[in-house]
């Protein structure tokens, strides 16, 4: 027996079925024409699966949010004290590329896993702008700073420099954009460290969609859109070599469309 119930388990994607909804709605609504895929998908080995939704269009060149939750007798070896428990992981991943060099990227993931008779959510949120407009980094910044408020394991400033040592591209020596914040190994009671995660997704799905809307219809040059590929190339970097949830997703049996969905659709080196 694990240490959450099937309610609280039920819970918990209850939160993040309605984050994907959200999110999904805001992209076409951003796109004006274009409108979002599901795909469910089942993962061949192990229990679980998920909804890939995925948009292309012209104003939101790609985007992509998904819910998954799978199980298994033996947990990957990501963390070592943990080999060979039985697990239970849930989460939900967005990202947007946008097709104007003037809206940022976004990165938002929350999640929760149960291995043998412990659990802990992790997730955070972080903006990768290739033009970098003060407003929206004071913006996004302040929206997170709020959802962090009573946070009792830590503070918005503790997550923010959390965010800056994760996503740092070593053989870069940079940073992968403005940041953010960024947090895991949460552990605790299980309704307050879910509350605090759906202020994070709530504050994420306000916030970033007001940034893309004063963005997206920006005038820019050839030059601009130019250097946004080869900046895109910083995140594709990050993403294969260095993000552990790419490679949990991997290790899980996951969708592999649904793990690579966070790729940019043009990019260059």
């Amino acid at each position: 027996m694990g240490v959450l119930s099937d309610s609280q388990k039920a819970k918990f994607m209850d939160l993040l079925w309605s984050v994907q909804a959200r999110l999904l709605k805001s992209f076409e609504e951003i796109d004006g024409s274009a409108s979002c895929q599901r795909q469910p998908w089942e993962r061949t080995e192990g229990q679980g699966g998920g909804t890939m939704g995925v948009i292309r269009g012209k104003v939101v060149e790609k985007a992509g949010c998904n819910v998954s939750a799978v199980s298994g007798s033996e947990y990957p070896a990501i963390e070592g004290e943990h080999k060979g428990k039985p697990f239970w992981a849930a989460g939900v991943s967005t990202i947007t590329h946008m097709y104007s060099p003037m809206a940022p990227i976004a990165h938002m993931n929350v999640r929760c896993l149960e291995v043998g008779e412990t659990f802990w959510v992790g997730g955070g949120a972080d903006l990768t702008p290739f033009k970098i407009f003060d407003e929206d980094t004071k913006d996004f910044h302040e929206a997170l700073a709020k959802a962090c408020q009573g946070e009792s394991h830590g503070t918005y400033e503790k997550y923010k420099a959390w965010c800056d040592e994760y996503f740092y591209i070593p053989h870069r020596k940079s940073s992968r954009g403005v940041g953010g914040i960024f947090f895991d190994y949460l552990k605790g009671d299980f309704d307050e460290l879910v509350n605090f995660l759906a202020k994070v997704t709530d504050a994420y799905c306000t916030v970033y969609p007001e940034i893309l809307m004063r963005r997206k219809d920006m005038p820019f040059t050839e030059q601009d859109k130019e250097g946004q590929l080869f900046w895109r190339g910083r995140y594709a970097e990050f993403n294969l070599a260095w993000d552990r949830g790419t490679r949990f997703g991997l290790m899980t049996g996951g969708n592999t469309e649904a793990i690579f969905v966070s790729l940019p659709p043009v990019v260059k080196w």
